[in-house]
């Protein structure tokens, strides 16, 4: 089966004309109709139902046409990150993740992929949930850390990476600070501090709100450190997920957190599209899940 074959049928296809589509492919229309059938032959079954002038796709047809685009696509994909590691070109890689993320997994990932790869140009976005979203559908990044709040999607590739312990972090010397673990509900009435982005703060509240069940007044700040700040200013609790630094243990107390009698995780993932995958996202991403197996 020649890839020029796979070529041709989709651009039959795509035209709904031999005629139409010979002329664009610059060969005889009888040419093309010969590389249609070689195609079939090699096959074993037909993937059209020709009649006179104009065809119908078998459902056989119909399904090779919609799977030979992904396969094209993945091939020009391939060719284009090959070209580009071959001549030394300038390769991008668009990272996002998580903002209010803790743990020190992606950095380790970004510093080992830029030392095997010192080529390639990294650009990185931190963001919140919906906004690593959004820039995930829009093309507009290549591959986020992420947490889960959405069923898996058939259009990308969904690595979970782990499932990580939640915590809310408060200042040591508190009376909070005195316990061993605490409880969503225990936390009703206090102000939680919300590590959010401009525009984002309704769509992170209502999360944690009508999600997550926190209740009682929300603080936002736009990163981790300052919410830190706000920790330590004593206007609320900060919940988290990931590693806690040494020096911070001096200052701020991570307690357990649980909702209804369990244990509070949150899972992440890795996630990139099935069309963008490329030789450098995946690359990145198995780094990524490398470092948080040293777990």
């Amino acid at each position: 089966m020649l890839l020029r074959q796979i070529q041709y049928f989709q651009k039959v296809v795509e035209c709904r004309s031999f005629t139409e589509a010979a002329e664009k492919c610059h060969i005889s229309q009888s040419a093309i109709s010969q590389q249609i059938r070689a195609l079939e032959d090699e096959l074993g079954f037909d993937l059209m139902i020709r009649k006179n002038r104009s065809f119908e796709l078998t459902p056989a047809g119909e399904y090779f046409y919609q799977k030979s685009l992904e396969i094209t696509r993945q091939i020009e994909k391939l060719r284009t990150e090959t070209r580009k590691i071959a001549f030394s070109e300038t390769a991008v890689l668009r990272l996002g993740y998580l903002k209010n993320y803790g743990g020190h997994e992606f950095r380790a990932a970004v510093a080992e992929f830029s030392r095997k790869y010192p080529n390639v140009d990294i650009q990185i976005f931190a963001g919140t949930h919906e906004e690593l979203y959004e820039r995930l559908m829009n093309d507009s990044i290549d591959l986020v850390m992420n947490d889960q709040r959405r069923a898996f999607s058939d259009f990308y590739n969904n690595l979970i990476l782990t499932e990580k312990k939640g915590f809310v972090e408060v200042p040591e010397g508190t009376f909070r600070a005195s316990l061993e673990q605490i409880t969503v509900e225990e936390l009703e009435g206090d102000t939680c501090i919300l590590v959010t982005s401009p525009g984002q703060e309704i769509t992170d509240r209502e999360f944690y709100r009508d999600i997550l069940g926190f209740r009682g007044e929300f603080l936002n700040v736009y990163s981790l450190e300052e919410g830190r700040m706000q920790v330590l200013a004593g206007k609320g609790y900060l919940p988290v997920e990931g590693e806690f630094s040494d020096h911070m243990s001096k200052m701020i107390r991570r307690i357990p957190l649980y909702r209804k009698g369990s244990r509070v995780y949150r899972r992440y993932c890795a996630f990139w599209s099935r069309e963008n995958s490329g030789y450098y996202i995946e690359e990145f991403a198995e780094i990524l899940k490398k470092e948080f197996e040293k777990e």
